[in-house]
């Protein structure tokens, strides 16, 4: 019997709050320029994005307040916790998402951060901030799926 073939992606840590907080329009997946030590701390578990965001600055995309914390081992060459982040797209992608961003409103979010065969990648959301309105309606569907739900499959 063959065995199930792994993807070989690692999540390292996940934005939760961000599908609650945005309402996502595309989302793209990018790799990142990350120092020695900052690659031994992720693979560490020691990384949050609950603040963080992208920005373009000039012809590339930054991310910014990513928390990527020290690896012990290496603290005579520490990196910054919260330093910019180069992140890799392609060109088109960079323009047309740093189009969305200055003309309509748009934020790019990161959702979650991982390995994805030996190399970091990150996975980034377009989206718009929820109004609060947005988020009562959000907060109603999942309750009212939630009770259907129980409806379908009563407890044994």
């Amino acid at each position: 019997m063959a065995a199930a073939k792994d993807t070989g992606e690692r999540l390292v840590c996940e934005h939760r709050r961000a599908r609650f907080d945005y309402e996502f329009d595309d989302t793209v997946e990018a790799g990142l320029v990350l120092v020695g030590s900052e690659v031994k701390a992720l693979r560490a578990g020691e990384a949050s994005l609950s603040d963080a965001y992208a920005v373009p600055q000039g012809v590339d995309l930054v991310l910014l307040n990513a928390h990527i914390g020290a690896y012990k081992p290496a603290s005579a060459f520490a990196h910054l916790p919260t330093r910019p982040r180069k992140l890799l797209l392609h060109r088109n992608e960079i323009d047309k998402w740093a189009a969305k961003v200055r003309e309509r409103g748009y934020s790019i979010i990161p959702l979650s951060l991982y390995f994805k065969n030996g190399r970091a990648k990150v996975k980034l959301g377009l989206g718009r901030g929820k109004q609060s309105v947005d988020r009562r309606h959000s907060i109603k569907a999942k309750e009212s799926k939630r009770e259907m739900d129980r409806a379908l499959w009563p407890k044994r």
